[in-house]
């Protein structure tokens, strides 16, 4: 009766962890600290081909990741339709086996994880998983205005 008892509770617990994990994937996370590349990360990005100037939607994948596919594609329509902004973004799609110190650097501890950086290179926002296409745009286009356009 007791092991019945435990294994009940290893069952709700494991449930319960996975309903909260779930509900975060996919869902864009504003960085809380926004401070500026350490010279080290700056290098990184360089190496991967992260330049400065505008803003940059850069996601990591893997040949073997399933939901990269759909990353892709989701970043690939937001791309499009900021493609006539003032700023407009550049996508940067890097395989984490190729760029594993940058994945590190980052924080990269699941595939597909995205990532908006301002012109600047700083992190503004993450996702973890499979973003929509208006949550993405939405952490986009405020990045893609002059610094003196008011829309």
């Amino acid at each position: 009766m007791i092991e019945i008892a435990l294994l009940a509770g290893a069952v709700a617990a494991a449930l319960a962890v996975g309903l909260f994990l779930r509900a975060r994937e996919g869902k864009i996370r504003s960085v809380e600290r926004s401070e500026a590349p350490t010279d080290s990360r700056l290098a990184l990005l360089s190496a991967a081909g992260v330049g400065d100037g505008r803003p940059v939607l850069l996601h990591f994948s893997a040949d073997w990741c399933g939901p990269c596919a759909a990353v892709r594609r989701v970043a690939g329509q937001v791309i499009d339709r900021l493609e006539g902004t003032p700023v407009p973004p550049v996508e940067v799609e890097l395989d984490i086996d190729e760029y594993p110190a940058l994945a590190r650097e980052l924080g990269v501890m699941s595939l597909p994880t995205t990532f908006v950086l301002d012109r600047d290179r700083v992190e503004r926002f993450r996702v973890s998983g499979v973003p929509t296409a208006p949550d993405l745009e939405g952490a986009l286009t405020p990045l893609t205005r002059t610094p003196d356009s008011k829309s």
